[in-house]
């Protein structure tokens, strides 16, 4: 897993992966946002949700603690082995929304996430046990592995997917 020598450096490369992300929207109608054009394959719509929700699922697990409550990860009543019914409800979230209002919801929930991380001390966003759901696996992950794996991981590899769907959309036409 890629390591990060500031917390700078970290902020930064999540921006830039998901700048590159979002990008990928700026060419795909509001009518092709729900086509799938493979089986199993996320339409550009459900890409985008996945990647809201997971943003918003951070900052819950934030706020939740920071509310001095117990996080229940990775959501209530969802299991790490059975994330389907997260990923629906991320898609459900989001239902109803224009990809404009999409784009404009993912641009804030980045900026908002890099506000955060910027106000966290590096050990807790460094160090195994600066945030109490972040060890909630054996794992005893430090925030920013955390944070990379639902940011920066997949940012960069649902732009492949959304590339992948837009080239396959232009040979339909």
């Amino acid at each position: 897993m890629q390591e990060y020598v500031s917390k700078e450096a970290f902020i930064t490369e999540i921006e830039k992966r998901a700048n590159l992300f979002i990008k990928e929207y700026e060419d795909i109608s509001e009518e092709d946002k729900d086509v799938r054009l493979a089986e199993g394959e996320r339409t550009p719509f459900e890409n985008l949700a996945y990647q809201l929700g997971w943003l918003t699922l951070i900052q819950h697990w934030e706020n939740t603690e920071g509310n001095g409550e117990t996080v229940e990860m990775p959501a209530p009543g969802i299991k790490w082995n059975q994330l389907g019914p997260l990923h629906e409800q991320f898609y459900a979230d989001y239902q109803g929304k224009s990809l404009a209002e999409m784009i404009t919801l993912f641009k804030n929930a980045v900026a908002e996430n890099s506000q955060w991380l910027a106000s966290l001390d590096d050990d807790v966003l460094f160090k195994p046990g600066g945030r109490k759901w972040a060890q909630s696996t054996s794992s005893n992950w430090p925030v920013w592995k955390w944070v990379h794996i639902n940011t920066v991981a997949p940012f960069k590899s649902f732009r492949t997917k959304v590339r992948k769907w837009k080239k396959q959309r232009a040979e339909l036409d």
